[in-house]
């Protein structure tokens, strides 16, 4: 079975759908984007879907859980590149997605997660660190 290659950006993993997700695909990227998820200790994750045309209830669950598990992980989920026919089909459908945010594109997606990466890292005081010298 085919997967959807899952890279390491720092503390991000950035996922880029190149083709059309049949709902075998996408239980399977939702299970090695966990173990990725667990294996790195990523904070943020982006899934860029602007090559996908139609998104299905079952694909758009499937976002909804990604989204889940990786908050129970403690990781931020990032949706971009969204088409506005895909995004009105998941209005149609019922399917806010409340756990996912999203973004334009990669540059503001990744924006997204950086500052969720920095705002963790000042709660914990590592910034103040860096700024000192």
């Amino acid at each position: 079975m085919d997967r959807i290659p899952i890279l390491k950006l720092g503390s991000a993993l950035l996922v880029t759908i190149q083709v059309d997700m049949h709902d075998r695909l996408a239980i399977a990227l939702e299970e090695d984007l966990t173990a990725k998820i667990a294996a790195t200790a990523a904070k943020g994750v982006l899934i860029d879907i602007s090559a996908l045309e139609i998104v299905d209830s079952f694909i758009g669950r499937m976002l909804d859980n990604i989204a889940a598990v990786s908050r129970v992980l403690d990781a931020e989920t990032v949706v971009v590149g969204m088409r506005p026919a895909v995004a009105i089909t998941l209005v149609e459908l019922g399917l806010s997605l409340p756990g996912v945010k999203t973004a334009l594109n990669v540059e503001r997606g990744m924006a997204l997660i950086s500052r969720r990466i920095d705002a963790d890292a000042v709660s914990r005081g590592e910034l103040d660190d860096r700024y000192d010298e």
